[in-house]
Formats: structure tokens, C-alpha cells, sequence
């Protein structure tokens, strides 16, 4: 039996599965560029908590988070295209190695605009890890340093990412029913 929230799902991109094996391999590639590093994980809130947490543990560095709350959606189904900061960091990015983790790069506003703005703070250098990356949306010149996967033009939710602050729930990456969000 499908639980309330699988019934709104078109279908699955990316399983349970395929997900934990690839945030393990992307977080041994991390390990690999920040060894003997101290490295500043900087999640993306809300939508990158659980692929933070699982990428933190699979790349086991001695390392520090931080979080950082921006806006350009406002339960919308698209981008509104002005970033805000809800919630600012609260560490010194002075010399520091900063991976920004965030869970898609869609049109890259938002990622573009705190790529630069981490700069002006300080940051050493900038790694920019994202779980899903659709570039069909890109409207600005930015990629990831590390993708987990390319997705195509679809409303996605699960593993953190919702509509409307439900779905993040969903062990998988799931496409939503455009009936869920229609009128939205």
C-alpha cells in the first residue's frame, strides 16, 4: 500500500539505493580533495539537510558545518529570481576551504549569488557539491564541482527537497503529479 505522500508521486528518479551509493562516492572524492584539510560543509537549508548528513558521514573529515537559510522560491514551483538571506552563517569564512552543499542546481541564481558573496567573506576557496543538477533551467554561467545526478525538466521532490514544505520525507527522488502543484 502507498503511503499519503507516494501517492503523489509520478515517478521515481532516483531510488534509495542509487542515492546511498552515490553520495558514498562523492563523498570519497571529497575526502580524496580535502585530505588533511579542515574543510567548512555549508548546507544550503532546507532542502540539502539529509543529502548534507549522509555526504558529512561519507566522507568522514575533520571538518565543521554550518548552515545558511536563502530564499527564491516562496512555495512556488519556481524561482521567483531574487535571492534573499533568511539566516546567515555564523562562522568566520576567513581562509576557509567552504563546500557549499545544496540539493539542486537549477537556474544557478541561488548559487551564484552565494558563491560570490562567500568570496567577499573571506572563503579561501569554494567547492560547490550539489545532489541533482538540472541544466536545462540554467539561466546563469555556473556548474558544480561535484553533481550526484542530472535530472530533467520535471518538479522533483523527496530526499529533502519539497513542495510547499512537505515531500522532504520520501527516501527517494521522486517526480511529482503536476495535479498536486497545478494552480500553485
Amino acid at each position: 500500500m502507498k503511503s499519503e505522500m507516494e501517492q503523489d508521486i509520478l515517478k521515481v528518479l532516483v531510488t534509495e539505493e542509487q542515492l546511498k551509493a552515490r553520495v558514498g562516492e562523492m563523498g570519497q572524492a571529497l575526502y580524496e580533495k580535502f585530505q588533511g584539510r579542515r574543510p567548512l560543509f555549508l548546507s544550503v537549508l532546507k532542502g540539502s539537510f539529509v543529502f548534507m548528513a549522509d555526504l558529512v558521514r561519507a566522507c568522514q573529515l575533520k571538518s565543521d558545518v554550518e548552515f545558511i537559510v536563502v530564499s527564491s522560491y516562496e512555495n512556488a514551483t519556481e524561482s521567483s529570481g531574487r535571492v534573499h538571506i533568511v539566516h546567515d552563517v555564523q562562522q568566520d569564512l576567513t581562509g576557509r576551504d567552504v563546500i557549499i552543499v545544496e540539493d539542486i542546481l537549477d537556474s544557478g541564481r541561488t548559487l551564484a549569488f552565494l558563491k560570490e558573496y562567500f568570496m567577499a567573506k573571506g572563503a579561501a576557496s569554494i567547492t560547490i557539491v550539489t545532489l541533482l543538477d538540472k541544466p536545462s533551467r540554467r539561466t546563469k554561467a555556473i556548474t558544480a564541482d561535484l553533481a550526484g545526478f542530472v535530472v530533467p525538466d520535471e518538479f522533483v521532490v523527496g530526499y529533502g527537497l519539497d513542495y510547499a514544505q512537505q515531500y522532504r520525507n520520501v527516501p527517494y527522488i521522486g517526480v511529482l503529479k503536476p495535479e498536486v502543484y497545478a494552480g500553485a
